[in-house]
């Protein structure tokens, strides 16, 4: 066992930040027009989140997509009359040409991969909304669609492409910068849209790309026009998909204000959720919040208090503080989960979900809540919940103690008054699927019978550690005088551990047997692509990604391993 490193890590120097709005928007144009919204990507080759490159031919940085992630969360909350958002560029001859190469080039081994991941998230919440919230996507590229812009298109539910005798679509990250198109493009090509093996290595290989007849004949896109008709084409598209939808119509849509987060030196503090750093042990703190008072039951009550209502408050609070930790603290390598507050006000949240499942503004409080458990779960930290006295592990959120690697449960047999307790709701039976689209309890049991029907009958009752132990809901439950001494071995020997072991083995743990296509992605992204993003044919001195814009042709070790 490795001994810890005595030195914590320092603070980091500049924070970034997840929160924007419309207004400060530098690369992207939101516009409605009825039940269509269009985002027009116009990116500012000067305005990148760090200095040293620029963003030619609407390229993206990470700023690029943290507008984007807020606009369409906009769209959601802000404009439930909208169906269709169209994708575009409002640049000539280029849709996208995707992720910045010097960007890349000068960034971290971390800075990437937390950038893909952001990236791909993004990409999988428009896939989420296409899904389950009505809101449809059509990707007009009006001009050249590489790399990490054709991965934005194939997200969308319809990709249509411009026949200008020089437009195409291209993932040419093999051929170009010695990578893969990792972050959504090999996989969405085969499993969303069934292009065949031998063409997708053709298409792969190809820096120039495939134009539209071809394109189309090999399902890269789905349609195309010439240049004169091609407006009429992406307007008739995303009428037909607007058809489809159950958006509703002439509802007021729910403001989003500003996040009312402070920062410190030993955290982040929200309403709902309080994170605290401990860099000397290298581990965060993260303890979420029940509502503090009753909260309406009735949908025009709930609509009233718009985003002040728990459900969203919570949800949109702890997923800036699982961003904000991603990317700001990366030597803390274990997070504590804890909640604290009343239960019965958690559960009474979970009964209006349930209640008003299909009313708009509740469906789309349900699908931030379910991005934003996903997001945990493949958040490469390990993650630990302590169940104490105070504690609120109800329903939603018991659903963090699930998403765990590991819980720890305090046994106070003889104290009934101050014991911890855990209570199932409806909720943990499949309302917040992983992306292996499971849910956390279903995918601890392997879908098994017998312990799925006793946790259902569970449902309700608050359950105490020999309960929880015995449900199989907890790994440990420790009596009031080894609690203190077990939780701190079990946490410094997590800090001893090799931080690239524990993403490898953790990532395998979680999501267990069966496939989906996030899981796919996300598999690729945590293997493949980051390993080989750091191999010398990328990254050395004469890899490809070095050598990209110079001049000089990239050296390859021939080997193959």
């Amino acid at each position: 066992m490795a001994e810890p490193d005595p030195k914590p890590g320092p603070a980091p120097a500049r924070l970034v930040t997840y929160d924007t709005h419309p207004d400060r928007y530098r690369h992207w144009k939101l516009a409605f027009d009825g039940d269509v919204a269009t985002l027009a990507m116009d990116v500012d080759e000067d305005a990148g989140l760090r200095p040293g490159y620029k963003l030619k031919l609407n390229s993206y940085d990470l700023g690029v997509d943290i507008e984007l992630h807020d606009a369409i969360q906009r769209i959601r909350f802000e404009h439930p009359q909208v169906r269709v958002v169209v994708m575009t560029s409002a640049k000539e001859r280029v849709f996208c040409s995707g992720a910045n190469i010097f960007m890349l080039g000068l960034s971290s081994h971390a800075w990437k991969v937390n950038f893909c991941k952001f990236t791909n998230e993004t990409r999988n919440g428009i896939e989420d909304s296409s899904r389950h919230s009505g809101l449809k996507f059509v990707a007009a590229c009006n001009g050249t669609t590489a790399g990490g812009g054709y991965e934005l298109a194939l997200a969308c539910d319809e990709i249509l492409l411009v026949d200008d005798r020089s437009s195409a679509v291209s993932l040419p990250e093999v051929p170009l910068l010695g990578v893969l198109p990792g972050t959504g493009g090999l996989t969405r090509i085969t499993d969303k849209r069934r292009v065949r093996r031998d063409h997708a290595d053709v298409f792969c290989t190809l820096v120039e790309g495939v134009r539209a007849p071809r394109a189309k004949a090999w399902r890269l896109v789905d349609d195309h026009a010439k240049p004169q008709q091609f407006g009429e084409l992406v307007r008739r598209r995303a009428a037909a998909l607007a058809a489809t939808s159950d958006r509703p119509v002439g509802a007021r849509g729910i403001a989003l204000p500003p996040l009312a987060r402070t920062i410190d030196d030993s955290g982040y503090r929200y309403p709902t959720v309080d994170v605290r750093v401990d860099r000397v042990a290298r581990h965060a703190t993260i303890t979420v919040k029940a509502p503090d008072s009753d909260e309406p039951t009735g949908a025009d009550a709930i609509v009233a208090k718009g985003a002040g209502w728990w459900p969203l408050a919570m949800a949109r609070d702890l997923d800036d503080a699982i961003l904000m930790l991603r990317t700001n603290e990366l030597e803390l390598g274990t997070w504590i989960l804890r909640t604290e507050g009343d239960a019965m006000r958690v559960l009474t949240c979970d009964e209006a979900l349930d209640r008003h499942a299909a009313h708009w503004f509740v469906r789309e409080t349900t699908g931030m809540l379910r991005r934003t458990l996903a997001r945990l779960d493949v958040t490469s930290r390990s993650l630990y919940a302590l169940v104490e006295p105070g504690s609120c592990f109800a329903g939603t959120l018991a659903e963090l103690a699930f998403a765990a690697d590991r819980g720890y449960m305090l046994a106070l047999p003889g104290e009934p008054a101050r014991a911890p307790a855990i209570t199932l709701s409806p909720a943990n039976f499949g309302r917040y699927p992983m992306v292996n689209g499971r849910g956390r309890l279903a995918a601890r049991f392997y879908d098994e019978e017998a312990p799925m029907a006793a946790a259902r009958e569970a449902i309700g009752r608050p359950l105490d550690a020999g309960a929880a132990v015995a449900l199989g809901l907890v790994t440990a439950a420790p009596d009031d005088l080894d609690w203190d001494e077990e939780v701190r071995i079990a946490l410094e020997e997590r800090a001893s551990l090799s931080p690239d072991a524990l993403t490898g083995m953790e990532a395998n743990l979680r999501f267990g047997p069966g496939e989906t296509m996030e899981t796919r992605v996300f598999g690729r992204l945590s293997a493949w692509q980051n390993w080989i993003f750091i191999r010398p044919n990328a990254t050395g001195e004469t890899g490809a990604l070095k050598v990209f814009g110079t001049g000089s042709k990239a050296k390859f070790n021939r080997e193959r391993v």
